[in-house]
């Protein structure tokens, strides 16, 4: 294992060329915040959070935060407006746009690298105003807690989560922060601790000391707030991958965990997927990835109560107008005809109403082994696409869609089986259908 963590460090530590670049585009981000914050008397001063300080970032990925910090007398609505002002203002020349977590907060470009402006409190440990408040604390306590080698391996690890697709908080990710990974190394000493960590783990394990109990698979304490589970925000789906991945990881150590590799897929599934596509109005790229998980969410289930089986969905968007509804189905085409279960014939009130309410619509009705009344009925669809057609022109107010998208999937929304998909869909259909051999492999 030694070995190949030797290789991968070449991949993970930015050379000085990498770093002066970085650093200038930091000073400039910084000095240009700065000179805006001298206009507001709430404002106590800035500093950078993040990966950068810490000298935790990846080369090809390395967001500047700068956190402006307010006096905590400041009402949420000065907060929100005095540090989207300042965020537009400084970054003007940048095109500035509006990003969300728990409060607004401003983002640019700079020579490819993301400068995002965020406000926070200044605060007591423990006394939060906001969830951005921590970020002081966390920067703090890794600048203290973590060595330079240590510093290395969390590299590694942020590498190893991002190149299997598990990495960001973003919740079109839902997968391991920086933050997570600073914490996991801090716990486990190394890179190579927390992979044979992870490998063993049990359901329920605590990860840090935990002021309470928490219910998730795994608890990742926050080490500067004993009642936070980093966790939380982490997909079932994508704690179960990180398992997998670090038990082969183990087994059998290899570049092509840290590489970009080639994955097994089973394009004649393709013919059982189908998508769903719409443009929508520009909005957060919080919002609209929020808005279409849950119609995702919506649609599977209303696929489910008309027979389709469905195996996977995901839900994807290039963040600018177009929005992707995808599922994997059993069957794209189902049998014209159910079996409703209806009770046993033992108990008369409801026998006797299953009867009186299906004799007139059902094609046959009996009495079946289990003792219970059956009733043969006819589907009013079969065909999947015509199926979500007629639930998105008749049944979208009944669909569990969200209201914020339903205008935008009203005016227009192209159905379409796997085969026939967009090109800018492909990738994410592949991986709806593919085999990660780094994930599942018994070598």
């Amino acid at each position: 294992m030694k070995t190949i963590l030797k290789q991968a460090e070449k991949l993970v530590i930015p050379t000085r060329k990498v770093e002066h670049e970085k650093t200038k585009i930091a000073r400039l981000a910084f000095e240009l915040v700065d000179k805006e914050i001298l206009k507001y008397s709430q404002i106590k001063g800035i500093e950078f959070g993040g990966s950068y300080p810490k000298g935790t970032w990846l080369p090809e990925k390395a967001d500047i935060d700068i956190f402006i910090k307010f006096d905590k007398k400041t009402s949420e609505a000065k907060f929100s407006e005095i540090s989207k002002k300042i965020g537009f203002a400084a970054l003007k020349k940048f095109n500035p746009y509006v990003r969300f977590s728990e409060h607004p907060y401003v983002e640019a470009k700079i020579k490819g690298t993301k400068v995002n402006v965020v406000p926070c409190y200044i605060v007591e440990k423990g006394k939060w105003k906001s969830s951005a408040d921590r970020t002081q604390f966390h920067t703090k306590f890794m600048l203290e807690n973590l060595s330079g080698s240590m510093k290395n391996n969390v590299r590694l690890l942020k590498q190893f989560l991002k190149n299997n697709g598990i990495y960001g908080a973003e919740i079109s990710q839902q997968g391991f922060s920086g933050y997570v990974s600073e914490v996991l190394v801090w716990n486990y000493g190394s890179f190579e601790g927390v992979i044979k960590a992870m490998s063993k783990i049990k359901p329920g394990e605590v990860i840090g000391k935990a002021s309470k109990k928490f219910d998730t698979p795994i608890t990742i304490v926050d080490p500067i707030d004993s009642q936070r589970n980093l966790a939380a925000a982490i997909s079932n789906e994508n704690i179960g991958k990180f398992v997998l991945l670090c038990r082969n990881f183990v087994k059998k150590p290899s570049m092509a965990y840290f590489k970009q590799r080639k994955i097994r897929s089973s394009k004649s599934l393709l013919e059982n997927c189908v998508v769903l596509n719409f443009k929508y109005k520009p909005r957060s790229p919080d919002i609209i990835w929020g808005q279409i998980k849950r119609a995702s969410n919506a649609i599977s289930t209303q696929l489910e109560l008309g027979g389709f089986e469905v195996i996977r969905s995901k839900a994807h968007t290039d963040e600018k107008n177009d929005a992707f509804l995808i599922f994997l189905l059993e069957s794209p085409l189902i049998s014209k005809y159910y079996v409703k279960e209806g009770p046993e014939f033992f108990n008369a009130d409801d026998s006797g109403g299953f009867v009186i309410k299906n004799e007139k619509t059902s094609l046959s009705m009996w009495v079946g082994k289990n003792k219970k009344i059956n009733a043969l009925e006819k589907r009013t669809e079969n065909d999947c696409k015509k199926f979500l057609h007629n639930i998105i022109s008749k049944e979208l107010d009944k669909s569990g869609i969200p209201k914020g998208i339903k205008s935008d999937i009203q005016k227009g929304c192209k159905i379409s089986d796997g085969r026939k998909a967009s090109k800018s869909i492909k990738a994410q259909l592949l991986e709806l259908i593919s085999t990660d051999a780094a994930i599942f492999s018994s070598n």
